[in-house]
C-alpha cells in the first residue's frame, strides 16, 4: 500500500483526492497546515506528498524546504492556485519534484504520483540493466535500493537528487546541457527552468561532496553543463 500525505485547506480538493487515493492501493492522509504537515512528514512513513502552497500556519513553500532540510526524500508534488512562473520555479528549485496549478485535473494528478512513484522504485537511465552498483572512490551507489553511501554513511537524497546523481555517474566523462537534464529528469514541460538544474546540483554537491566549492564527482563543463568525472575509480 502507498502511504500519501495531503496537506491541503481546501475540503473540496481533500474530499475529491480521498475518493481517489483509497485503499486497497493507497492510504490517504490529510491535514489543513503547514505545520501540521510538517510533523506529520517527521513522525510518518509516507511514499509521498502533495502540497498546496497557500497553507495556514506554514505555507507549502516552507513545508518543501523544512523537509528537504531534514534530508527526507519523498518525492513532493506542489498545489496552487497561483499560475506565477516565480511560484513554479521557487518549488522546484526548493525541492519538489513535480508541480500542478488549480484546477487541475484529477487523472492528470494521479498520473503523476504514479509516475513518480515509479522513478522512486527504479532507475530508467542505465542502459545495462545488469548493473546494480556504481562505485567510485568512496562514493557507492546501490541502483536496486536506491541508496547512497558515502565512506559507508548512507546520504540521503531526494528522487530528483538520486536521478541526476545515477544518471551522470551511469555516464562518466560525458556532459549533459542543463535543458537535456530538464528533459531527461523533469521533462519536456519544464522547459526554460535551467536554473532548477543548478539548484539540484548544487544540493546534491553539498551532500556528496568534501568541499562543494571544488567538487570531485560532480564536475561543471563551463558554458555547457554537467558530466561525472570519469578519471575516478
Amino acid at each position: 500500500m502507498t502511504n500519501i500525505l495531503l496537506v491541503e485547506d481546501d475540503k473540496d480538493i481533500i474530499d475529491l483526492l480521498a475518493i481517489h487515493f483509497c485503499e486497497p492501493d493507497y492510504r490517504l492522509t490529510a491535514c489543513t497546515d503547514g505545520r501540521e504537515g510538517l510533523e506529520r512528514v517527521l513522525a510518518g512513513n509516507f511514499d509521498l506528498a502533495i502540497l498546496d502552497i497557500n497553507l495556514p500556519a506554514m505555507d507549502g513553500l516552507e513545508l518543501c524546504r523544512e523537509i528537504r532540510a531534514a534530508n527526507l526524500s519523498l518525492p513532493i508534488i506542489m498545489l496552487t492556485a497561483r499560475a506565477e512562473e516565480i511560484d513554479k520555479v521557487l518549488g522546484l528549485e526548493l525541492g519538489a519534484d513535480d508541480y500542478l496549478t488549480k484546477p487541475f485535473s484529477i487523472r492528470e494528478l494521479i498520473a503523476r504520483v504514479k509516475a513518480l512513484l515509479r522513478r522512486s522504485e527504479r532507475t530508467s537511465h542505465i542502459q545495462d540493466s545488469k548493473t546494480k552498483v556504481l562505485r567510485y572512490a568512496n562514493l557507492t551507489i546501490d541502483l536496486a535500493r536506491r541508496k547512497v553511501t558515502l565512506d559507508d554513511e548512507r546520504v540521503d537524497l531526494t528522487p530528483k537528487e538520486f536521478d541526476l546523481l545515477v544518471l551522470l555517474a551511469a555516464n562518466p566523462g560525458k556532459t549533459y546541457s542543463r535543458e537535456r537534464l530538464l528533459s531527461l529528469i523533469w521533462g519536456y514541460e519544464y522547459e526554460g527552468y535551467e536554473g532548477t538544474v543548478n539548484a539540484h546540483i548544487n544540493r546534491l554537491r553539498g551532500k556528496i561532496e568534501a568541499d562543494a566549492a571544488r567538487p570531485q564527482f560532480v564536475l561543471t563543463t563551463w558554458g555547457v553543463g554537467y558530466r561525472f568525472n570519469d578519471e575516478i575509480s
